[in-house]
């Protein structure tokens, strides 16, 4: 005998003699998860309560057409009522649907009312459980439309879990569908406020298909406002705005239609009146069959729409099990790029049509523009002549600026542009800055919607060779200067050479290029490492060309420091230099650099106050001849 058989023999097969046994369910610890980690806040419990009266109109009247299609909801006194005309419920389907957990009219009934699944709101059956979070009692008075000579039930339930159920005399619901009364918890009863249950109502119940009334106050308000009639544009596009300044709180800059038939999907998208971080969570409302789902649907958009706020209505999209967000499927991926593609088309709209609009859009969200363009060569055609880059000619598109320029040149960071933008701007070199999000990237891509554009990263190299040569004669005559001022800034990493270029004002000028910097923070890591590291970051020592320290021969200060008889003043001047380029360029310090910087700021001031000998009048620098 195998040892598997020796296993099963030792446990002999007693199934057929044992009663399957079922779950005991803690309701009270089910309502503390469904209202600290299932349900975001009390409010859904009203949610669920219009969502249970409508599906049951809807099932009504799936079987009749006509049947009447009222909702009404009463609060007084900690004490809410809701009352529909819908399908009602039997004694037996109390017990089976409201008694436990996780039932469903919508399922169990479907071979009785298939023709109108679709139109249910809830899926899951856990209905009034939800109630028992803001509700001690809850009290269901039925009679079901489909055996109305049966009397109506009651269903009466504790947060305790228990609950009773009797038959009441017709008086009690003489026509068929549902009252609900509910009892408040201690500390909730502000849930079951009037203004409060009014309020909850028109925000989520305002699309709505039927007649509904908190009291006497409407609560839907329909046409949806996409959907009404208006007598022009301009009247429809102020209506639109208002709804946004009622739903967003602001007025939008415009408003995009978005229309997917074929996704069951109706609804608009505001544009925001002000620039926003494409890292900020955009809350879009999203109504599903007329049922506000949610007011945070962050995953309705591509992620480069952040400058919309959308309001939409669907019957196709799926909620969570919540009922609060929407369920990542491929359906929703699909409806999201479907979305996307009409935000491109008003994009493509107004560029072909309305340029001024345009304009003013781009002005605030050209940021949202560049992202999608980034992986979108149609929208980046068309943007091109639009969106606005920093140049050293002012702010231009890069169409206008690749007009201008044979060669597109640009720089990875904002610090490297505004160090060469005013010396590249003199001698007639274009760069864009790229320093910005995005547009490294937009300008690499220029050659992709303008075939023929030339782009190239500026370097150190590019900006010396635009510069002017000085005489050779002038230059060996500043040799010996030269040569101190090499040999103090070697350490650093920096080459020290002499160029004539303007404006006049600029003294010197620091330049390096990315591989030029990766080679010092090489450097700087060999000289702290320990043996081991040293050897592996030595082997790394690329030939890159150093960092350069341009003196500007053109420049009268330099001159002047250029003829100093004191070696030791000529290269303290030089440190002050350089640490003076490397504040103009608003490079980071290294605490070498704020060492020097430091030692050449306290140099100068004590040659420019020598101290006193005794017995000797003060010395002046300027009749000493420094």
């Amino acid at each position: 005998m195998t040892s598997e058989t020796s296993a099963h023999s030792a446990y002999p097969d007693s199934s057929a003699a044992q009663a399957p046994h079922t779950f005991q369910v803690d309701l009270r610890g089910l309502v503390d998860l469904l209202s600290h980690h299932l349900y975001s806040s009390p409010r859904v419990y009203l949610r669920e309560l219009l969502q249970n009266a409508v599906d049951a109109v809807t099932a009504r009247r799936a079987e009749r057409p006509d049947a009447p299609a009222l909702i009404r909801l009463y609060a007084e006194d900690g004490r809410l009522r809701i009352e529909d005309s819908g399908i009602g419920l039997t004694e037996t389907d109390v017990h089976s649907l409201l008694a436990t957990i996780g039932s469903s009219s919508k399922r169990d009934g479907a071979e009785q009312i298939a023709s109108a699944r679709a139109g249910f709101l809830g899926r899951f059956g856990i209905g009034l459980l939800a109630c028992f979070v803001v509700a001690d009692g809850i009290r269901v008075v039925s009679r079901s439309a489909r055996t109305p000579g049966e009397p109506p039930v009651e269903w009466s339930a504790r947060a305790d879990g228990s609950y009773t159920v009797r038959t009441l005399p017709d008086s009690a619901r003489p026509e068929p569908g549902t009252t609900v009364h509910l009892t408040a918890r201690p500390g909730s009863a502000e849930w079951l406020d009037e203004e409060r249950v009014l309020a909850l109502a028109r925000d989520f119940g305002s699309l709505l298909p039927y007649d509904i009334r908190v009291g006497g106050a409407a609560v839907t308000d329909l046409p949806a406002p996409w959907d009404r009639a208006h007598p022009s544009p301009a009247a429809r596009r102020v209506a639109l705005a208002r709804h946004c300044h009622e739903q967003f709180g602001f007025t939008p800059l415009d408003t995009i239609d978005l229309d997917l038939p074929l996704a069951g999907i109706r609804g608009v998208a505001h544009v925001l009146p002000s620039a926003v971080s494409p890292a900020q969570r955009a809350g879009h409302r999203v109504h599903l069959k007329g049922m506000l789902l949610t007011d945070r649907a962050d995953e309705l958009l591509p992620d480069w729409a952040f400058f919309v706020r959308c309001v939409i209505d669907t019957d196709s999209l799926r909620p969570t099990a919540s009922r609060e967000a929407l369920y990542a499927d491929e359906t929703l991926a699909a409806v999201r790029d479907a979305l996307g593609e009409r935000i491109r088309d008003w994009l493509t709209g107004l560029a072909a049509g309305d340029p001024e609009r345009l304009e003013r859009f781009l002005a605030v969200h050209h940021l949202g523009v560049k992202s999608l363009a980034r992986h979108d060569d149609a929208m980046l055609r068309t943007m091109l002549p639009w969106l606005p880059f920093e140049t050293t000619d002012g702010r231009l598109s890069l169409e206008e600026f690749a007009r201008r320029h044979p060669v597109v040149h640009f720089t990875r960071s904002v610090e490297e542009f505004r160090q060469v933008a005013p010396i590249a701007s003199a001698q007639g070199i274009g760069v864009v800055n790229g320093g910005y999000t995005y547009d490294t990237e937009l300008v690499e891509r220029l050659p992709v919607a303008r075939p023929g554009a030339v782009v190239a990263e500026l370097d150190a190299d590019t900006v010396t060779a635009h510069l002017d040569a000085v005489e050779p004669g002038e230059e060996l005559a500043l040799g010996a200067f030269l040569a101190a001022a090499r040999a103090r800034l070697d350490p650093l990493g920096c080459d020290v050479v002499l160029r004539a270029f303007h404006p006049l004002t600029v003294p010197a000028l620091h330049l390096d290029d990315r591989s030029a910097r990766h080679e010092q923070a090489r450097a700087e890591a060999e000289e702290r490492a320990d043996d081991l590291w040293a050897g592996i970051l030595g082997s790394l020592r690329g030939s890159a060309p150093r960092a350069r320290l341009v003196l500007n021969h053109l420049n009268p200060l330099i001159r002047r420091i250029g003829a100093l008889r004191s070696p030791e003043l000529a290269v303290t001047a030089t440190e002050a230099l350089y640490g003076q380029a490397l504040l103009m360029a608003q490079r980071p310090l290294r605490p070498a650099d704020s060492a020097l910087l430091n030692r050449a700021f306290l140099g100068l001031l004590e040659w420019a106050a020598p101290p006193a000998v005794p017995g000797q009048p003060p010395v002046n620098p300027e009749e000493d001849g420094r």
